[in-house]
């Protein structure tokens, strides 16, 4: 078992800038990937970023490459988002969510991934 929990969201101006936290436990000496999804008002998930155990390999969505940027943190079993550049597309509500057993090819795929947690609202005007 494995806990998430999401900060950080909040309200910010187009083009501004946010980080979002995501603090997983639950799960001594356990190695798993870590991504985060969105979802905003009657639209289905989607896929954000994705970053590997030990932080070396990183996947984006096409729509926020170049302005958001995965991270992690293991000492202290936190992972971050930082977003600049920020649209009101953006706008959504942001999950983190661990990846144990789901294949890393499938790295986009909600599916792939174990645990969430309870999603952390981003607000972006225009």
């Amino acid at each position: 078992q494995v806990h998430v929990v999401e900060t950080g969201g909040g309200l910010v101006q187009a083009g501004g800038s946010l980080r979002l936290s995501c603090a997983a436990s639950g799960r001594p000496g356990g190695s798993y990937a870590m991504g985060w999804f969105r979802q905003a008002p009657g639209k289905e998930r989607e896929f954000v970023a994705r970053i590997s155990w030990s932080g070396g390999t990183t996947y984006y969505a096409d729509s926020v490459k170049g302005r958001f940027t995965i991270s992690r943190e293991n000492a202290k079993n936190t992972v971050y988002l930082k977003m600049k550049s920020m649209k009101p597309q953006d706008t959504a509500v942001y999950y983190c969510a661990a990846a144990l057993y789901g294949p890393t090819e499938k790295y986009s795929d909600y599916r792939a991934y174990d645990y969430w947690g309870q999603g952390t609202q981003v607000t972006v005007s225009s």
